[in-house]
């Protein structure tokens, strides 16, 4: 709710102005802690859900208004560089007007409340007793019986493509039977190719390419390039397409051309809202996903809303089934309510409460809009702390995916994260995400136990969108539909591509004018914006151009995605750069940056990204005779593509809580200020002082066959303990090297593109006992791989490419009990036929969870080791595939 972000963006915001280590903003301390106090008691009146929706409104007028005094004082004191002090009394007495209120509300509940208690106790005798009843439920069978369906529909005999539509309304479960199908591991082994695309009422055939091809739409293919290297990737081939969500048969005629028949069990699944869009495929029969039945919607609503382990209490089965009645046979809602109720106090007074809500619901007649205002129950009844994380989602575009750590990022920069002494924000916001998964609201793509991608279902973005345009927390903008009135808005999404200054876009620009103290600007799409807003928090956008855009010191965030313009440009940082007072993000993915020295004196700072990131030395900190100005950035986490990195003390010092570091290095650079060459120290042998780095990518780029190069460069290199992921580029490691990096206990992934000096690899037992993911790359030398099952006893999965004189793969690696996947690409012959004889002695001890997959960069040498791979009875296994 915009309440409970405003006033703790505004206690964030006094906390870091008073703790600040480089700016000086007097605050009076009697005023500091006579406004904190409110803000106290304010807060506690909205987290224990004192709903009232005129109040709220006050407190978050209030609370924004204050902001704007106390950034605007900040920012104006940073463009004329004097100190001045800021009376706080008329922002004191606004809080003091609203807490009057909240008191006087809270004093006519409570007389309400006792007047209840008395009747009630008054009455107690008369009231007569609810008991549970009823008959256990029959096993739930309606989704099983239509993946099975399905799946005999996917793997039937039919050899020509066939297109299987799955069609019924939103929430009802298209989604997750086809996700069921795709993920099945019958239908895994059976295609040599999955992809799964999402359509949408708005669509772009490109990106549609793109996500099925599995690479960013902003890459340099154009439309029909893309087609034609999809269907190039689909000839010859077994292929299941999901196309997710179309509307009309338009999207499909734009790309049927590039879906070949090749006769050999190819099949492309559609879901639809739309049974007349489900027609026009040509297909017998389609899927058309019913509402559950009764038995089907109270198990699926018991699995939601109880544990694993409990059944539904006798107590509660009575109002339990009436709930799941009332949910009508949608899974969607049965899913989110289930969820309410299994993360909220467990007693009967509380479930009929829900139960009469969705009578109230129901009975208020408009068909139209009652699934909505059913799932809206699970956002009234979210923690006060949750509301504003899952309004701020509103930002994402129609079936789009979003980064969960980018989703973080942005809800730490906004302000609403509340701190705890334990856990960090980014922490804290990361236990937000984990309970919106957990409630249904969101949708979570895990990988290595976190958290990967998230995304809404369509129903609960309509639900989200609406709940943030009225609670005023989110301005959706579009310059087609222009809200008036965006004045007092604090956080604009653009919905489109922002149009020129021009006659015809007036309108939309003289009320983007209007809302000059806007703190947040986001959109993805182009365009030109030439405005400033005094209070910017968050620019995540392309909007700004590069000069403009460090005007506004007040922001948090930056994050400027391709534009096609600024490609591969190189851009030196002003040293202004550092009045960014309270900057924490900054992201140019496409951009190369030099950086001033001003930048270590930036505390703020926690995550870094560009294509690449020149950072030049910091100042010794024995140059600096006050030890205050000596300024650690203690919340940098992640610095990306650092280049001709010095890794001195020095440096060490100033990053101590880096997690994320990825550096490269170039003999000779393009950015002028960092040439140089490899026999210069860097100090690599100083990462070990590094004591909470997790990630570490150190690429060497344009190194010869000289030792002696990579030698001073890698001379006495340590890791720290803390390190679980490691991926090393053109690096050369001897035996000791190798050592080293089996020694660290919490190496989980480790990736090597170079080569293992000599022609042999013996791993020592004791080494690399929690690496889930080895990845080989172009050790061309390596010969002999002395290894088994006792040298990495977790793996997980294995991935060769281009060693093109292995011998072979070790056999004893095939009994390494939790190995999934072994991945051979532009190997040796001897060493995919090793592969082979690994997948044919586990199938034959009755392993059927190892995959093979072997891949070649020319079709004729697929075709040629096919031939002799024939002589193995693994050849016809599902858990084999050849790729080209």
């Amino acid at each position: 709710m915009a309440a409970y972000a405003a006033v703790v963006s505004l206690m964030n915001n006094i906390d870091n102005i008073q703790n600040h280590p480089r700016f000086s903003i007097s605050l009076d301390k009697k005023q500091t802690e006579s406004l904190g106090e409110k803000l106290d008691f304010l807060l506690d009146f909205i987290e224990m859900n004192h709903s009232h929706e005129f109040l709220e409104t006050e407190i978050a007028s209030a609370a924004y208004a204050a902001e704007d005094v106390i950034e605007s004082h900040i920012v104006d004191q940073i463009h004329s560089g004097s100190i001045s002090s800021l009376d706080l009394q008329t922002v004191i007495l606004d809080m003091d007007s609203v807490k009057e209120k909240v008191v006087i509300f809270k004093e006519e509940k409570e007389g309400l409340l006792k007047v209840h208690r008395q009747y009630s106790t008054s009455t107690t005798s008369s009231t007569p007793s609810i008991t549970g009843g009823g008959k256990s439920t029959t096993t739930m069978v309606g989704l099983d019986e239509e993946l099975i369906q399905l799946l005999d529909a996917l793997t039937g005999r039919q050899s020509s493509l066939q297109i299987i539509p799955i069609v019924g309304m939103g929430g009802i479960g298209k989604t997750t039977l086809a996700r069921n199908a795709y993920e099945h591991g019958l239908i895994v082994n059976r295609f040599d190719i999955r992809a799964w695309a999402t359509i949408s009422q708005e669509y772009s055939v490109k990106e549609i390419f793109s996500e099925l091809l599995s690479r960013e739409s902003s890459e340099s293919a154009n439309e029909q390039q893309l087609s034609q290297e999809l269907y190039q990737s689909l000839i010859g081939r077994r292929y299941l397409i999901i196309l997710d969500d179309i509307w009309s048969i338009d999207a499909w005629e734009k790309m049927m051309f590039f879906f070949p028949d090749n006769n050999n069990g190819s099949r492309i699944i559609i879901t639809t809202r739309l049974s007349n869009v489900a027609v026009q495929f040509g297909s017998s029969s389609y899927f058309s996903k019913k509402f559950l039945d009764e038995n089907q919607s109270w198990k699926l609503f018991c699995e939601k809303a109880f544990s694993q382990e409990e059944v539904c209490p006798p107590e509660f089965e009575e109002i339990g089934k009436k709930i799941a009645e009332k949910c009508q046979g949608l899974p969607l809602l049965i899913v989110v309510i289930g969820a309410l109720l299994r993360k909220s106090c467990r007693t009967r007074e509380y479930w009929e409460n829900i139960s009469n809500d969705i009578n109230s619901i129901l009975d208020s007649g408009e068909d139209g809009d009652q699934n909505l205002d059913i799932l809206s129950l699970s956002y009234m009844h979210l923690p006060a702390h949750l509301k504003p994380c899952f309004l701020y989602l509103a930002i994402v575009p129609e079936d789009h995916l979003i980064h969960a750590s980018e989703l973080i990022r942005l809800w730490v920069a906004e302000g609403f994260i509340k701190p705890n002494k334990t856990q960090s924000l980014k922490e804290v916001a990361k236990c937000y995400v984990n309970d919106l998964i957990d409630r249904n609201l969101i949708l979570g793509s895990w990988f290595d136990g976190r958290v990967k991608y998230s995304t809404m279902h369509d129903l609960v973005r309509d639900l989200c969108i609406k709940k943030a345009q009225k609670e005023k927390f989110i301005c959706m903008m579009r310059f087609r539909d222009i809200p008036l009135g965006v004045k007092m808005e604090c956080r604009i999404a653009f919905q489109e591509k922002i149009p020129k200054e021009n006659y015809d876009h007036e309108l939309f620009f003289h009320e983007l004018e209007s809302a000059s103290l806007a703190r947040s600007l986001i959109g993805k799409r182009g365009g030109e914006l030439s405005l400033e807003f005094k209070l910017l928090r968050v620019s995540h956008m392309i909007g700004f151009s590069l000069e403009n855009i460090f005007k506004h010191v007040n922001l948090r965030y930056i994050f400027k995605p391709d534009d096609w313009r600024t490609t591969t440009i190189s851009y030196k940082l002003p040293s202004s750069i550092s009045l960014l007072w309270n900057l924490q993000v900054l992201v140019f993915p496409f951009i190369d940056l030099v950086a001033p020295p001003e930048i270590w004196e930036m505390a703020q700072l926690w995550y870094v990204k560009s294509i690449s990131i020149y950072l030049p030395e910091p100042h010794s900190s024995c140059d600096q005779q006050d030890e205050d100005e000596f300024i650690v950035l203690r919340n940098l986490q992640t610095l990306k593509k650092v280049v001709n990195l010095r890794l001195s003390e020095e440096v060490c010092k100033r990053i101590p809580n880096i997690k994320i570091l990825h550096m490269e290095y170039h003999p000779q650079s393009s950015l002028r200020e960092c040439e140089g060459n490899l026999s210069y120290d860097y100090s690599l042998y100083n990462i070990g002082r590094l004591h909470k780095l997790e990630s570490l990518k150190c690429h060497l780029y344009d190194v010869g066959a000289d030792d002696t190069q990579q030698g001073g460069l890698l001379k006495k290199m340590t890791f720290p303990t803390s390190l679980r992921k490691l991926e090393l580029s053109n690096c050369d490691l001897g035996p000791e090297d190798l050592r080293t990096i089996g020694s660290l206990p919490n190496l989980v992934h480790f990736k090597l593109q170079g080569e293992i000096i000599g022609n042999e690899w013996d791993p020592v037992e004791g080494e690399f006992i929690c690496l889930k993911f080895l990845e080989i790359h172009f050790c061309h030398d390596l010969i002999y791989w002395n290894a088994d099952s006792s040298h990495f006893p977790v793996l997980e999965k294995l991935v060769l490419l281009g060693l093109s004189k292995l011998d072979e793969i070790p056999l004893g690696i095939g009994e390494i009990p939790t190995l999934g996947i072994i991945v051979l690409d532009d190997c040796s012959e001897s060493a995919n036929i090793s592969a082979m004889k690994i997948l044919e002695e586990q199938e034959y001890l009755g392993n059927d969870d190892l995959r093979v997959e072997i891949m070649f960069w020319k079709k004729e040498d697929l075709e040629r080791f096919k031939e002799k791979a024939k002589q193995f009875q693994c050849f016809t296994s599902n858990n084999l595939g050849f790729f080209s």
